[in-house]
């Protein structure tokens, strides 16, 4: 299997993708505010390319439970100065984590990859817009944004649920000329969802045969499922924890804040699973 972007091209049995969170917010949970500064976002960004990340997620409006909504202006003018410092300067893709069609657009006529869409390409016209640019797309299951405490209820279980969603939304896709390979699923870890719902996708693995599977548990709830009140800055090990869990379980793509240490989990479960070999 494999997964491209306008000009970039992994083969996904040769090993499992980094893609680093780059937070350019005020209020991210985990971050907020500590790479809102354009110059600081690009030498962190630097940075997690020198660490390994294959892949750069750039983020300029939080999805944290009870988060304020901006507007695309205010997110674009976030983005834009980091996004024109780091294209053509990173040896790999960059991808943009918004919902807003009209961002998608400017990310990618400025010279992005790939769109990240965390409500699932709820917009009419995201779907369209990735795929006249050629570009590829992440869609998440967004999970009930109005249940912030995750009190969700699956009819027919959480694992069918969301991989019918995901499943409809792949053929949504396709339909509008988006290739298998450029269409990366992601069941939504911590978004609407409770601990064991959280803790049951990442055991199901890949619901959607065919195309790339992301997991993004990075220093979520679900990371510290025996100790809440630990701070989202100390989940490194229910990290890895919960990312290998869902590599032994078939995901492709790990979505990390912490590169290094992702990267480093990440091969030695290559390793053991024979990938690259």
């Amino acid at each position: 299997m494999y997964f491209s972007a306008k000009g970039f091209c992994f083969d996904l049995n040769e090993r499992t993708l980094i893609m680093g969170i780059l937070n350019i917010t005020p209020d991210s949970f985990s971050d907020g505010g500590q790479f809102l500064d354009p110059e600081r976002a690009v030498q962190h960004a630097l940075q997690m390319v020198e660490d390994g990340a294959d892949i750069l997620d750039i983020g300029a409006q939080s999805t944290r439970p009870g988060c304020q909504e901006i507007g695309p202006e205010e997110e674009w003018k976030r983005m834009k100065p980091v996004l024109d410092a780091l294209v053509g300067k990173i040896r790999c893709p960059i991808s943009i984590d918004t919902f807003y069609p009209e961002v998608a657009q400017r990310a990618l006529e400025a010279g992005a990859h790939i769109i990240n869409d965390v409500s699932g390409c709820a917009h009419k016209s995201m779907l369209p817009t990735v795929a006249k640019a050629h570009a590829a797309v992440v869609i998440m299951h967004p999970g009930d944004a109005s249940q912030a405490d995750g009190q969700v209820a699956y009819p027919r279980g959480v694992v069918a649920e969301v991989g019918e969603f995901l499943r409809k939304a792949a053929v949504r896709a396709r339909g509008y000329g988006l290739p298998a390979h450029a269409i990366c699923l992601d069941p939504g870890i911590g978004f609407g969802k409770t601990m064991g719902e959280n803790l049951a996708l990442v055991k199901a693995g890949p619901m959607v045969e065919g195309y790339p599977w992301l997991v993004g548990a990075s220093r979520k709830r679900v990371t510290v499922a025996f100790a809440p009140d630990a701070p989202a800055d100390r989940r490194l090990g229910g990290t890895i924890a919960v990312h290998t869990a869902a590599q032994l379980s078939g995901a492709h793509i790990l979505r990390v804040h912490d590169v290094p240490e992702g990267v480093q989990a990440a091969r030695t479960i290559d390793a053991m699973l024979g990938k690259g070999r």
